[in-house]
């Protein structure tokens, strides 16, 4: 049984150093060193480590690393309130910690696609079009959403509606925080209908941490993506003229966000590149991968359906 968390603060805050303190015992035991051999590797002295361990001592965190060093171990394992892992936890865990941001994403994939049943239900049910602005996420979207026979929405109109207000009063009114608050409100919304849908989300989405990874468990994510030059040309032809001014510095803008998150929105499931054809052709292109991958996810999705119905 699960145990509710003290209601007093300084009852709390001595849980949670005992924690930290059986932790250290446990991965010391572990390790087979003795208190007085962690002490000397560590440069910390044998009472210190004492104390950590009863949960009574006040613990520095440059020290409690030196610690974790010692013990070759992740100061987080430490620092960390979670349930103890297995053997083959920790070594996959150790395994990608290793990896460059590029090679952890393919190990994402690889993993969600060799454990279906990892994914949300439903998932490819739901697709979201991630990218820059002027990728063609609007003009796709719709065009998608017949072939599929799914409702297309614009997450920024459904963020207006659930404001009651538009993306700039929301802006005026509340800032950055209270839109990323509505963002995510929006969107758990649409997640929680269980329709088929085809979302197209706002450029920056994939900035935020806990809404992106929501986007990522329950929807089949497609990068959107174009050239530089098309970006820019397009978004001019939105209405936009405000890049015209300074043109040179709004390519150098475009060129500095899309290097930024590139490695976000490569986090997509599948990627397509609309510069060299028409959205038409992108459409069909994209609606066959996605039939695709919803048939090698048939056996799951039907027994999502029959939980719901």
């Amino acid at each position: 049984m699960t145990q509710s968390p003290p209601s007093d603060p300084s009852a709390a805050q001595r849980a949670y150093l005992a924690g930290v303190g059986a932790r250290l015992r446990r991965r010391r035991a572990e390790r087979g060193m003795t208190r007085r051999l962690l002490a000397r590797r560590a440069r910390v002295s044998e009472r210190y480590i004492a104390q950590i361990e009863s949960g009574e001592g006040n613990v520095s965190i440059l020290l409690l690393r030196r610690i974790a060093e010692a013990l070759a171990t992740d100061i987080g394992f430490l620092l960390t309130e979670r349930e103890a892992r297995d053997l083959e936890f920790v070594l996959l865990e150790q395994m990608l910690s290793g990896l460059d941001a590029e090679d952890f994403a393919v190990a994402r994939r690889l993993i969600a696609q060799h454990f279906p049943r990892l994914a949300a239900p439903l998932r490819t049910m739901r697709v979201a079009l991630i990218g820059l602005r002027g990728g063609g996420k609007s003009t796709l979207g719709p065009l998608l959403a017949a072939r599929l026979g799914a409702r297309f929405v614009e997450l920024g109109r459904e963020i207006e509606q659930e404001a009651g207000a538009s993306l700039g009063e929301i802006f005026d009114q509340n800032g950055q925080a209270g839109y990323r608050r509505l963002e995510l409100r929006a969107l758990t919304r649409l997640i929680a209908s269980n329709e088929a849908l085809v979302i197209a989300t706002g450029g920056s989405l994939v900035t935020e941490p806990a809404t992106f990874e929501l986007l990522l468990r329950h929807c089949l994510t497609v990068w959107v993506r174009a050239t530089p030059r098309l970006h820019m040309q397009r978004v001019i032809a939105q209405g936009d003229f405000r890049p015209m001014s300074e043109l040179t510095r709004a390519m150098d803008d475009l060129h500095a966000i899309l290097e930024a998150r590139t490695p976000l929105y490569a986090k997509a499931d599948l990627t397509i590149d609309t510069s060299a054809e028409t959205p038409i052709e992108s459409a069909g292109r994209l609606a066959a991968e996605i039939i695709a991958c919803r048939t090698r996810d048939a056996p799951r999705m039907s027994a999502s359906l029959d939980a719901i119905i």
